[in-house]
């Protein structure tokens, strides 16, 4: 409890400016990465559970592939693409905010996508058997797969945003932890106990647990409406 009211003070003290300008950069991080893989994985995933064609089983195997890709993999992999010999060093986009939502896009699509799938391979053999037979467009057959599923869409998104906000190793790498600029909350809680500054670790740990919490509500209380 003295942990929580330490925290609330310290956000809105002078003290707290660094502490402040973190979570900025966590969520921001958190949401653009979390959107994209949205926009890719789940139209990608839904496409793919609700149709059968001969590549359907080998792809799936792949994005099954793809969801355990280690994080640190991720991160050399996109620092290596970034780097100033790599094949787009000359957009300088390495130790930079953009670089590590990049990382995390190339973590968290695969996950969105498989679970997508799953998800439509579940719901849609019913549901197009009753949507051919009034003879909709393929379409709207899609956009009305996503509405009917929507309460388990939710709740990937919410699994892709907490995935998100909990990456350490690919941020790492390939945002350095620079302070100011591309340290987030993950990076910072780690980099604060090798220093031993115990006290400032659990200030960040305590926040983050409070950003997964409102995650959390929000996401029951849409799935309730």
């Amino acid at each position: 409890m003295d942990n929580f009211w330490h925290v609330i003070t310290l956000l809105f003290s002078d003290a707290g400016a660094e502490l402040r300008y973190i979570i900025g950069v966590t969520l921001t991080m958190s949401l653009f990465s979390t959107t994209i893989s949205t926009l890719i994985g789940m139209p990608l995933g839904i496409l793919i559970g609700s149709r059968e064609f001969r590549l359907k089983k080998p792809l799936m195997r792949v994005t099954h592939a793809l969801m355990s890709l280690p994080p640190v993999v991720a991160g050399l992999i996109v620092y290596l693409i970034l780097s100033r010999n790599g094949p787009l060093g000359a957009f300088h986009l390495i130790y930079s905010l953009q670089a590590m939502v990049i990382a995390q896009v190339l973590l968290i699509s695969p996950i969105v996508c498989g679970l997508s799938t799953s998800i439509a391979s579940i719901r849609a053999p019913q549901m197009l058997e009753t949507t051919r037979g009034f003879g909709m467009k393929r379409s709207k057959e899609i956009w009305l797969l996503l509405y009917e599923s929507r309460s388990q869409l939710i709740s990937v998104l919410m699994l892709a945003f907490g995935r998100s906000i909990a990456e350490v190793g690919a941020v790492q790498i390939v945002g350095g932890n620079i302070a100011g600029k591309t340290r987030v909350m993950t990076t910072a809680i780690m980099l604060e106990t090798n220093k031993g500054n115990f006290q400032y670790a659990i200030t960040l740990g305590v926040v983050l647990l409070l950003l997964a919490l409102v995650v959390n509500l929000a996401s029951a209380g849409l799935q309730e409406k």
